[in-house]
């Protein structure tokens, strides 16, 4: 019998994997069985093997990770080895909310790299039910927690979320064979009263940013050049003088107001996502809040302030690597005498000026990567210009 070519599998091998003609496997000996097939059309799914022609497909990439798949095959595996061929009952009794959320949790915390926020958020929430037998929650239950926390000033989009989360939370117990079906298949996310908040700089304020920009770097530069004269006196080891930009906040900003990307997606990006020399920045699967992968090209600004933060970030890696900007952001709004403008808005402010220079609306969505247009209809009203030529346009007609 032939032997079958197994590797142990890397987390770049299988992030560099790329599609062919035809469907292709590459094998794992981490354990022996697991796989990874790819796609012709890019998708990668992770899946378990054993005896002659049997598999389960376990999860695709980059939503189960590489130490995930491994998890799981190994679980499914063991399942195999105790009864034949994976069985959902070899997974445990469950009869609590709170038994299949220890599951649940586990399970979340090896395949997503958001699991373990996303298990807080729903203990947070869903607290109550724990205690509940599983097979008794119902649609009745959720409409009255969404009422409370409607009540109790929860904006619509956050309950929407947690709607989100615990559906999803009931499907996998559907598919763990924990429930014959989702008691909440029905529910509905709330569409009225949904905040679709459009703040963006006018000409004045964006000019007060990039000064305010400008202001910081220049006080930053000035406080070392004091602080090199103190330690010359001193004899103590000079630091430097700072070559480009001061720290990570300028790049950030600008970088942000030229692509729209979001905060977490900024603090995610490394150098691998980035040509410099196509001009285009590339947002993975993995973080992107959409699940899917996007391009946003580079322009000049963006170019530019990539290639001089380069210079001083020459080790792979994350681009920013920063955890938050909150202190410097709030402390430049000041500076810029700009009120009710949050960090996440300079994602509206790209979005709103490209459709007042009149770039289509699905053009918008894609490299926003919303999920939907409707999530970019919010900027339609900003093309007045295009909405004034169209009623014209009667007139001429007549």
């Amino acid at each position: 019998m032939p032997t079958i070519a197994r590797d142990t599998l890397t987390k770049a091998a299988v992030e560099s994997a790329k599609p062919r003609a035809t469907v292709y496997t590459l094998r794992d000996d981490k354990p022996a069985g697991l796989i990874l097939r790819v796609q012709p059309s890019g998708r990668k799914a992770w899946a378990v093997t054993w005896g002659r022609g049997q598999a389960r497909n376990i999860g695709d990439f980059p939503v189960m990770t590489l130490a995930g798949a491994r998890i799981e095959a190994t679980q499914i595996l063991a399942e195999i080895a105790a009864h034949g061929a994976p069985v959902k009952a070899a997974r445990g009794a469950v009869d609590t909310f709170r038994d299949f959320m220890d599951e649940y949790g586990r399970y979340l915390e090896a395949t997503a790299k958001a699991g373990k926020a996303t298990v807080a958020a729903i203990k947070s929430v869903f607290g109550g039910w724990y205690s509940r037998r599983l097979s008794s929650l119902s649609i009745t239950d959720w409409d009255g927690l969404k009422a409370s926390r409607l009540a109790g000033g929860t904006k619509p989009a956050t309950v929407n979320r947690d709607l989100d989360r615990i559906k999803a939370a009931l499907q996998q117990a559907v598919a763990w064979g924990h429930l014959p079906s989702n008691p909440l298949a029905a529910a509905k996310r709330i569409k009225r009263g949904i905040d679709k908040r459009v703040r963006y700089l006018s000409p004045k304020e964006s000019r007060a940013l990039r000064k305010a920009l400008d202001a910081r770097e220049a006080r930053r530069k000035a406080e070392r050049e004091r602080g090199e004269q103190w330690r010359k006196e001193r004899n103590m080891k000079a630091l430097g003088a700072f070559h480009g930009y001061t720290d990570h906040v300028m790049p950030m900003t600008l970088l942000a107001l030229n692509t729209g990307l979001r905060r977490g997606e900024l603090r995610q990006i490394t150098w691998a996502d980035i040509d410099l020399r196509a001009k285009v920045l590339t947002v993975r699967a993995g973080y992107a809040k959409s699940g899917k992968e996007r391009h946003v090209p580079l322009n000049s600004e963006a170019l530019a302030v990539l290639k001089a933060w380069r210079k001083q970030r020459p080790e792979d890696g994350p681009v920013f690597g920063v955890a938050s900007i909150q202190t410097a952001w709030e402390g430049l709004l000041t500076d810029a005498k700009i009120t009710n403008f949050r960090f996440h808005d300079c994602r509206h402010d790209f979005a709103s000026r490209l459709v007042m220079a009149g770039v289509p609306l699905i053009v918008v969505r894609d490299l926003l990567g919303h999920g939907s247009i409707e999530m970019t209809e919010r900027y339609a009203h900003l093309a007045p210009k295009h909405h004034a030529q169209a009623v014209q346009a009667l007139v001429s007609a007549t």
